[in-house]
């Protein structure tokens, strides 16, 4: 194990109508996909080049982690696994080698390696940490000790405004949480316009 730990990209393979189907509602099937596939291959590139940490790519379906690579960076594939996403996001912390690990998602284009040397910089102070979504969910999840929380992501009621606060209602006192920078999923046309706007106000700064 290289560095601090661990990072856990989620991430489906990029098929057209098989991901980001929100956004695909608002910019159509064929943008939507192109945005994704973009989008992860940037952030795998800027995350996998750091040697604070080892990456790993948790993919579904689970098929996706032994066929032809989408993206051919150096990291290892493993299969998301069964069950909702809660219980998906529980799995790498069963099945990695020893280390914190932060699990993150793959459509945040504002994510930085400081962003997740920040958030390991928290789990040296608290046991679990969590990444804020400007929608109510989180982009980040870390967790410094294994075993997780009995029951941790049981209730939680995903893809909603109340993931975050369903999350840590399930969170037995004992355990402190830490939090990092909050960052917006572009998860609809809503969130991609936002982004855009965002992303040519600094080009036009350079």
């Amino acid at each position: 194990m290289r560095g601090f730990g661990h990072v856990v990209i989620f991430a489906k393979a990029p098929r057209l109508g098989a991901v980001k189907r929100r956004l695909g509602a608002g910019i159509g099937a064929p943008a939507a996909l192109r945005f994704y596939r973009d989008n992860t291959e940037r952030l795998l590139r800027r995350l996998t080049r750091d040697r604070r940490w080892r990456c790993w790519l948790a993919v579904t379906p689970d098929s996706a982690a032994s066929g032809p690579r989408f993206w051919r960076l150096p990291l290892t594939r493993i299969p998301q696994g069964r069950g909702d996403l809660g219980r998906r996001m529980r799995r790498p912390f069963a099945i990695l080698p020893p280390g914190p690990i932060l699990v993150i998602g793959s459509d945040i284009p504002e994510l930085a390696p400081r962003h997740l040397a920040a958030a390991f910089r928290l789990l040296g102070q608290f046991d679990l940490v969590f990444g804020p979504a400007t929608d109510g969910g989180f982009w980040l999840f870390g967790a410094r000790h294994r075993p997780l929380p009995h029951g941790l992501f049981a209730d939680v009621r995903w893809s909603t405004a109340h993931a975050l606060a369903d999350t840590l209602a399930d969170i037995p006192s004992r355990f402190r949480c830490g939090f990092a920078a909050q960052l917006e999923d572009v998860d609809d046309a809503t969130a991609f316009s936002r982004w855009r706007a965002r992303r040519d106000r600094s080009l036009t700064r350079i």
